[in-house]
């Protein structure tokens, strides 16, 4: 199966915060790329938060809960990565366990390209919830174009690779290399691939609230994220009205 390149209008469409876009019929353009399977890291211990963020109810639901509709329009499969998969049970999706416990998120992403059944794997982590469908369809059609193994977004923090796209042929063995010589930097792996870094110029039209790499760490930030979003859902249905 293909997945749908997005046009203009639907990137736009989909990056509004608005549940009942995010469900829309994509339509089939002239161009298309391999099947895309999307992974979200929920293996994290979430010390500073104090529970499982994942299972915390954002919007009246569970934050995984969104982010797995967020994703849902551009994934072939979604596959949920977890330290204690039976949490996970109530997911309408594929739930994995860690197969390197204790090695953090490179051994995350190791368990992602693993898992994934498709070429194309796009990895996104389970405390952001505002991640991009749009953007994930960009970055897979750079990939494609560019001849690229990994397309990885790049901020004023660095790279972001839990927002990014990888080709799971050359990644996989590249990833289990770096574990396995002790290099456990989630980006340290990417020299040994072809890197397509993407500029903060390039994502905007796809992330035009500069949002998408917004990652949860504390109640704090939590609280102020879902603030966010009920404004940003506000504005968006005082617009349509």
């Amino acid at each position: 199966m293909l997945v749908p390149t997005l046009s203009g209008a639907q990137s736009e469409h989909l990056a509004r915060d608005d549940r009942s876009t995010l469900f829309a019929p994509l339509e089939m353009s002239p161009h298309t790329r391999p099947a895309l399977s999307v992974v979200i890291e929920a293996g994290g211990e979430s010390r500073r938060m104090g529970q499982d963020k994942a299972l915390m109810p954002f919007m009246g639901r569970p934050l995984i809960q969104r982010i797995l509709e967020r994703v849902t329009p551009v994934a072939d499969e979604v596959i949920v990565v977890a330290n204690q998969p039976s949490r996970y049970a109530f997911l309408a999706c594929r739930v994995v366990a860690d197969v390197r416990p204790g090695y953090g998120a490179l051994g995350g992403l190791l368990t992602a390209l693993s898992a994934a059944q498709h070429p194309l794997v796009a990895v996104v982590a389970c405390d952001m919830p505002f991640v991009s469908a749009p953007l994930l369809a960009f970055l897979c059609e750079l990939l494609v174009r560019d001849l690229a193994d990994a397309a990885v977004p790049e901020t004023d923090r660095g790279l972001e690779p839990f927002h990014a796209v990888y080709r799971r042929q050359a990644c996989l063995p590249a990833v289990a290399a770096a574990l396995d010589a002790g290099r456990l930097r989630a980006v340290g792996w990417l020299g040994a691939v072809r890197l397509r870094k993407v500029s903060r110029a390039e994502s905007a039209p796809y992330d035009p609230r500069g949002a998408a790499f917004r990652n949860l760490n504390t109640p704090a930030e939590f609280i102020q994220a879902e603030a966010d979003a009920r404004a940003w859902e506000r504005a968006e249905a005082g617009r349509c009205a």
